[in-house]
C-alpha cells in the first residue's frame, strides 16, 4: 500500500472522527466509547497536522463548530487558521466575532462582508487588539461602523495589505488619513462610496503615506477633485488599477497626472466623468510612447532578438492600458479615442473583449481595436467564389 494511499486513509478516518466529534460534541463520555463498533481515541489524539489538513477541506462553519470541541482543537486551530470568511452570518455577526478574534490570533485574511449592517466598534476593536498578522480585511458594507474603527486598526494592524471599505459611508477623512500614517503597505484599497473618507485631503495623505499601492476604487466619491489625484498621481507610482467613476468633479488636470506619474497604469475608470476631454486621451497615448523610450534597453539589439524578447514578455499586449471605462463621457471624439487606441493595443471594441467601454458615447462608435481592422483586411482578402 503507498505512502499516498495510507495518507488519504487517515485523512478520512481524521475527517469522519471529527464530523462525529462536531456533531455530537454534547453527547456524554458514555455515548461516544462506541463508534464503528470500537473504541474512538480521545480528540487529542488526532495529530495537529491533520486536524488542520481536515480544516482546509471544511467551510468556515465547521472550522467555527471544530474549535469549540475541545481545547486542544482550540488550540491548534487557533494556532494553524489564517483565513475565515463569515459572509454566511445573517445575524449575530458583530457576536461571533468578539467571541472568535481572541481565538484566531494568526488570522492573516477575513471577510466580514454583510448584506445587512451588523458589525459595530467593539468588534473591530476585539479585531485590532488581537489579529495583529492581520493582511487583507473586508469590512464593506459595514454602515454601522464609525472612525473608532478605522483608528483601531490603525493601531492594532499595521500589517494590511489589502482593506475594502467600500460604502462605509459614516467614516471621515481624517480617519482615513490617521489609518494611512500607520498602514503604510497598503497595495490595494477600496473606498467606493465612502463619500465623507474619501476627499483630497484624504488622496495627499494616501499619495504621501502609501508609496506601495496598487489599485484604489474611488467610486461614486463626488468629493473628489484634480487636487487630490494629482498628489495621489505624484506619490503612489505604482498604481495599476484606479477607479474614478462618478468623480464628477475630476477634468483632463487629473489624467494628465496619471499619465505622466503611473506608468504601470492598466486600468481605469472615468464613466460618467463629464468633463474628460480629447485633452486627457492624447496624453494617455503620449504616455505610452514616453514610457516605452524610457525602458527601451540602452544597447542596440537585432530586431529579431527584440521581437524575441517582448514574445517572452508576453508582447505589447501586456504593457499599459488594459481596461478602459469612458462611458458617458460625452465631449470626447473619435480621433483623440482612436489614438489612444492605436496606442494600447489591448484596449478590444471587438466583441468578446471588450475592455475599452464607451457605452453612451454615440459618437465614439467608429472607434475599434487593432483586432477589428484585422479582421476587415483578412475579409477583403478572401476570394470569392463563383456562383
Amino acid at each position: 500500500m503507498s505512502k499516498d494511499r495510507l495518507r488519504n486513509e487517515d485523512l478520512n478516518s481524521c475527517f469522519e472522527k471529527l464530523m462525529m466529534a462536531v456533531g455530537g460534541s454534547r453527547r456524554t463520555d458514555e455515548e461516544r466509547v462506541e463508534m464503528e463498533g470500537g473504541a474512538t481515541p480521545a480528540w487529542e489524539d488526532i495529530p495537529m497536522e491533520l486536524l488542520l489538513k481536515v480544516m482546509s477541506l471544511v467551510d468556515d462553519r465547521t472550522v467555527i463548530l471544530a474549535s469549540g470541541v475541545c481545547t486542544g482543537w482550540r488550540d491548534a486551530i487557533g494556532l494553524g487558521l489564517t483565513h475565515l470568511s463569515l459572509v454566511w452570518m445573517k445575524k449575530n455577526m458583530n457576536n461571533l466575532v468578539i467571541s472568535l478574534a481572541p481565538k484566531f490570533t494568526k488570522l492573516q485574511t477575513l471577510n466580514l462582508r454583510q448584506d445587512k449592517p451588523q458589525l459595530e466598534d467593539d468588534a473591530v476593536e476585539v479585531i485590532a487588539r488581537y489579529c495583529h498578522d492581520l493582511q487583507d480585511l473586508d469590512l464593506s458594507k459595514s454602515f454601522k461602523l464609525t472612525d473608532g474603527s478605522l483608528r483601531a486598526l490603525a493601531r492594532g494592524c499595521p500589517n494590511l495589505i489589502k482593506l475594502n471599505i467600500s460604502g462605509c459611508s459614516a467614516f471621515s477623512d481624517g480617519a482615513l488619513e490617521y489609518l494611512t500614517n500607520f498602514c503604510g503597505k497598503l497595495k490595494i484599497l477600496n473606498l467606493c462610496g465612502c463619500v465623507q473618507a474619501a476627499s483630497d485631503k484624504a488622496l495627499q495623505a494616501i499619495g504621501r503615506n502609501c508609496r506601495w499601492l496598487q489599485s484604489l476604487n474611488l467610486g461614486w466619491c463626488d468629493n473628489i477633485s484634480d487636487d487630490g489625484v494629482v498628489r495621489l498621481a505624484f506619490g503612489c507610482p505604482h498604481l495599476r488599477v484606479l477607479d474614478l467613476c462618478g468623480c464628477v468633479r475630476i477634468t483632463d488636470d487629473s489624467v494628465i497626472a496619471l499619465a505622466n506619474g503611473c506608468p504601470y497604469l492598466t486600468s481605469l475608470g472615468l464613466y460618467y466623468c463629464q468633463n474628460i476631454t480629447d485633452r486627457a486621451m492624447y496624453s494617455l497615448a503620449h504616455s505610452r510612447i514616453k514610457h516605452r523610450a524610457l525602458s527601451a534597453p540602452s544597447t542596440w539589439q537585432p530586431s529579431s532578438v527584440s521581437l524575441s524578447a517582448s514574445r517572452k514578455k508576453g508582447g505589447d499586449d501586456d504593457e499599459g492600458l488594459r481596461s478602459l471605462n469612458i462611458s458617458q463621457c460625452t465631449a470626447l471624439t473619435p480621433p483623440a479615442v482612436q489614438a489612444l487606441c492605436d496606442s494600447f493595443p489591448a484596449l478590444h471594441t471587438c466583441p468578446g473583449r471588450h475592455s475599452l467601454i464607451i457605452s453612451g458615447c454615440l459618437s465614439l462608435t467608429s472607434v475599434h481595436c487593432a483586432c477589428a481592422f484585422q479582421a476587415g483586411r483578412l475579409s477583403s482578402r478572401r476570394p470569392h467564389l463563383a456562383h
